[in-house]
């Protein structure tokens, strides 16, 4: 959770693409990530659901205990199958099923994580041309996605964690949220 709010809460409210997210969480989790980050943020952050066309600006969470996939059409769908990588949602599921819908118009991230996942779906991203990003293991509260990543991939990039939204704001030519503005409005609002 503190990964994403570090990237999510740096994005301006006009990021001009929809992110969609894989968080291993327990299956029998409420809603407060969702919450949580929405509060955070300037983008909005929504938990995902069957046939929403993703929008810009937006962020949309997997559900516990469902894959996230995004069909041809680009739209959102949701699925109960086995779980891959002893996870459900899986990162690999949203990121094979990405690719083939984005193709080289993808961006996939890899963020902290106690397992393989994600490696699998990266390298599929890749094979598509899309963009790898992978966060540097030295900054990661659990090592091992970003380091299964780094040796399953040739990654394009490998980022420490405070530097992922900077990045992805100069890809899409606009400047990160400046932290200290972010507090000084939140003591206007007290």
């Amino acid at each position: 959770m503190d990964a994403l709010n570090i990237i999510l809460s740096l994005l301006p409210k006009d990021f001009p693409v929809p992110i969609m997210i894989v968080q291993h969480i327990s299956p029998v989790s409420d809603n407060y990530l969702v919450k949580f980050l929405d509060n955070a943020c300037r983008i909005k952050v929504k938990e995902a659901g069957e046939k929403i066309k993703p929008e810009q600006g937006t962020a949309y969470i997997a559900p516990p205990n469902y894959h996230l996939l995004v069909e041809t059409d680009k739209s959102l769908s949701l699925s109960v199958d086995e779980k891959v990588n002893f996870a459900r949602p899986s990162v690999d599921v949203l990121f094979e099923t990405a690719a083939d819908a984005y193709g080289k118009n993808l961006i996939g991230i890899i963020l902290t994580g106690a397992n393989k996942d994600g490696s699998m779906g990266l390298k599929k991203i890749k094979k598509y041309k899309g963009l790898t990003i992978v966060q540097s293991p030295e900054t990661a509260a659990a090592d091992e996605m970003p380091k299964s990543a780094i040796a399953a991939v040739d990654v394009d990039f490998i980022l420490p964690l405070n530097s992922i939204a900077s990045f992805l704001c100069k890809i899409f030519g606009k400047k990160p949220i400046n932290k200290t503005s972010i507090n000084i409005n939140h003591m206007k609002n007290d």
